[in-house]
């Protein structure tokens, strides 16, 4: 499945949660790559290697989603974060959760809420974000038209405007939502009455603050 959207954390965080004595600690970062994963799952390990569980869970994108109970009971840990990762939409995470048992068993059922829940608690602190995939477009047209393309784009509170050269010709680099690529192109068209130049560059994942697109540039 393509993605054309998800939601990801913004920054690191480490939150614990206690449930009949046992201390949970919910380590989260945004990653973008396995190495980047495995070598925060490394680091937590280290760091509490006298915890009873260290329980890891990543995805990146939608192609890899990984998970290890890290001694729990089977589908206990790690398996119901990542299902509640998977049904938020979140990915681009690594999420390593601790746990220095205290001395009271929760059973099968109360491990998979301690789980998730310590999971929950630890993504409010790493404030959620969102990113829309864009393609990355260039726009070409006479100086004539200009007064008109830049109120139309104005209007399209979705589309981000990058840059603008006055060369020989207005030459604009616009970001627009890929579900909105073809509809956008065609009002260009009609707009300018085909006498404008639609070059799809690239596609990339930007973040989304409202109905603003963030584009570092």
């Amino acid at each position: 499945m393509k993605m054309n959207h998800y939601i990801s954390v913004l920054n690191n965080s480490k939150t614990e949660y206690i449930v009949e004595k046992s201390k949970f600690i919910a380590h989260i970062k945004p990653v973008f790559t396995e190495e980047e994963a495995i070598e925060f799952i490394n680091d937590v390990k280290k760091e509490h290697r006298k915890a009873n569980h260290n329980v890891p869970v990543y995805s990146i994108k939608d192609k890899i989603q990984k998970y290890s109970d890290d001694g729990e009971p089977s589908k206990t840990a790690g398996f119901p974060v990542l299902e509640m990762l998977k049904n938020e939409n979140i990915t681009n995470i690594v999420i390593v959760i601790t746990r220095y048992f205290g001395g009271i068993k929760l059973g099968k059922g109360g491990l998979i809420r301690a789980y998730t829940k310590s999971a929950k608690l630890g993504l409010e602190n790493s404030k959620l974000i969102k990113y829309v995939k864009v393609m990355r477009t260039v726009l070409t047209y006479e100086y004539t038209l200009h007064g008109k393309i830049e109120n139309f784009i104005l209007k399209e509170s979705d589309v981000h405007e990058a840059n603008t050269e006055f060369l020989e010709n207005v030459k604009k680099e616009i970001y627009v939502p890929i579900e909105k690529v073809d509809s956008l192109e065609k009002a260009l068209v009609e707009l300018t009455n085909n006498a404008i130049r639609i070059e799809q560059i690239d596609t990339e994942f930007v973040v989304v603050d409202g109905d603003k697109l963030i584009v570092q540039t």
